[in-house]
């Protein structure tokens, strides 16, 4: 059971994002719910970052700069820095809603039973207009197509952390082996919320990786999430099929 206000963890890995960390921190500072611990992980930035993090030390519990792995031992360093009941992560490109905690905390509460807590991003293209991508709640697209969930939505339960870890060999596909090892394992502790979460800048790590890359990583999640290796396979000729047929598109 949780506490009736439980504390809320919420990670922010940063590496030279001057650009849009103050908006990140705001929404987080700003959030209608109050009993939120905010950890800052900054991979040793090179711009103004230190300078952002030091300005709203007030607005932030904890804060390091060192040296990393890449984005996925910087958000594990987070998570074994969190205190709370529930961990969401939020990188330094994104923001959220300012009721996304309340949201997240109101439906925690209703469904003690629930590890994962999810719902819809508002997609910010670098031109053009904002779009809501919609969690596709499907099992066969959660297993097969890929990240069909939307993981800078998610808040976890920290004893899920306790146990499972991001995988830090995995460039851009280590959020997904780690939802498809919990889904899984028991698809009914994922609670989904129909309604915007948070705010997500396209682009980033995982806009700027190669077809090959991508489908390699999709497989090694696939095989580390407990998959067989016909489902592994299946998963290969499946998004090669999907890339063959979106090329023959006029």
């Amino acid at each position: 059971m949780y506490a009736f206000t439980p504390l809320i963890s919420i990670i922010t890995v940063v590496y030279n994002g001057e650009k849009h960390l103050q908006q990140t921190i705001n929404s987080v500072y700003n959030q209608s719910y109050k009993n939120i611990e905010y950890i800052v992980v900054d991979g040793c930035s090179t711009d103004g970052t230190l300078d952002i993090i030091k300005k709203n030390e007030s607005k932030i519990t904890k804060w390091i700069s060192e040296s990393d792995d890449g984005l996925y031992d910087a958000m594990n360093k987070g998570i074994s820095m969190a205190s709370g009941d529930i961990i969401g992560i939020v990188n330094s490109d994104d923001w959220y809603e300012l009721d996304a905690v309340e949201t997240i905390v109101k439906t925690c509460l209703k469904n003690a039973d629930k590890n994962f807590f999810h719902g819809d991003k508002m997609c910010i293209p670098e031109h053009g207009e904002p779009f809501v991508r919609k969690a596709k709640n499907n099992s066969f697209l959660i297993k097969y197509h890929g990240m069909v969930l939307n993981h800078p939505t998610m808040f976890v339960h920290k004893s899920v952390y306790n146990m499972v870890k991001y995988n830090t060999k995995l460039s851009s596909l280590s959020d997904y082996q780690f939802v498809l090892t919990n889904y899984n394992k028991n698809k009914s502790q994922f609670e989904y919320i129909p309604k915007v979460i948070s705010n997500y800048r396209l682009g980033g790590i995982s806009g700027g990786v190669s077809l090959s890359t991508s489908i390699k990583e999709n497989f090694i999640a696939r095989k580390n999430s407990g998959m067989n290796i016909f489902q592994c396979y299946f998963g290969v000729v499946l998004r090669l099929v999907s890339e063959t047929i979106k090329k023959l598109k006029p």
